[in-house]
């Protein structure tokens, strides 16, 4: 009586052992395959993403162009619906002179470094550099229009001389607005000296 137990209790376990090898083994078999398929699914991960940061009004059309004007519209039409609904009345600080002490939109650290520097009668680097650039650039420019003037012609063997020197003058400012580009704030970038184009406008 005890074997017969023993033996369906046995059989039980052999059973419940074949149907999780079963049950694991066509996991494994519909799981997805490495490479394509996998790609296929983080392409579609990422792209969902994508999709939940857009504004409503652009989410749904995937196979459609986005562009930052796009996006620009949006937010556009979204502020002239809210001064037409009235949002941006007896807002806080309305009729006030705003706080320009700080700059939200700049890391913490730069700007309480900013403004140590500011009420020590010191700028940024890149202020100064702009300064020094813009100083050089307007010295070099007047200095290649009075070699300029003073030639013969191309060949004058004074003019190749001054030609020379200001263009390694010139390379000493472009290496400056290299450097100035570097360290400036984005949108602050400026465009080195090119001697065609500033021989060019004197020609």
């Amino acid at each position: 009586m005890a074997s017969s137990h023993l033996i369906r209790r046995s059989m039980v376990n052999q059973g419940h052992l074949i149907l999780l090898y079963n049950t694991r083994r066509a996991s494994f078999s519909s799981a997805p395959k490495p490479g394509k398929n996998a790609s296929h699914h983080l392409s579609a991960v990422i792209d969902a993403a994508k999709e939940r940061k857009l504004p409503p009004e652009l989410r749904g059309h995937g196979s459609a162009l986005r562009s930052e004007t796009d996006i620009i519209n949006v937010a556009e039409q979204r502020i002239w619906q809210s001064m037409k609904e009235g949002q941006f009345e007896n807002l806080p600080g309305k009729g006030k002179p705003l706080d320009l002490s700080t700059n939200p939109h700049a890391d913490p650290a730069e700007d309480t470094l900013f403004r140590i520097l500011s009420k020590n009668g010191c700028a940024p680097e890149w202020v100064e550099l702009n300064k020094e650039i813009r100083t050089q650039v307007n010295i070099w420019r007047f200095a290649l229009k009075k070699a300029w003037a003073n030639r013969c012609n191309q060949s004058d063997p004074q003019w190749i001389e001054s030609a020379e020197a200001l263009k390694q003058q010139m390379s000493v400012i472009n290496n400056k607005v290299f450097r100035y580009n570097l360290i400036v704030p984005f949108g602050r970038q400026m465009f080195g000296l090119k001697w065609e184009k500033e021989v060019a406008r004197l020609a």
